[in-house]
């Protein structure tokens, strides 16, 4: 454990961040399962609904810089690929 003050503020600091990090990317889980349980069920309108969820997360999750802008952007495109191959 640290000894120093701004050791120990640090080490707060990534533990509040380290349980936001995990929130928003269990968000970002769930809203990629209901994209692909549209799919799968091949119902364009909630694939397309949740395509649109599934982007607000991923791009809100990279500005928070809790996933990289490369991997949410390469998520989305994945998932609007596969959109538009059942449509």
């Amino acid at each position: 454990m640290a000894n120093h003050a701004s050791a120990l503020k640090r080490h707060r600091q990534n533990l509040k961040r380290r349980d936001r990090n995990k929130a928003t990317r269990t968000s970002i889980r769930k809203a990629i399962k209901n994209v692909r349980l549209a799919l799968a069920e091949k119902d364009l309108d909630k694939a397309r609904s949740a395509l649109n969820t599934a982007t607000s997360v991923l791009d809100k999750a990279a500005a928070k810089k809790a996933v990289h802008w490369r991997n949410a952007s390469r998520r989305i495109s994945r998932l609007q690929t596969a959109l538009n191959k059942i449509s």
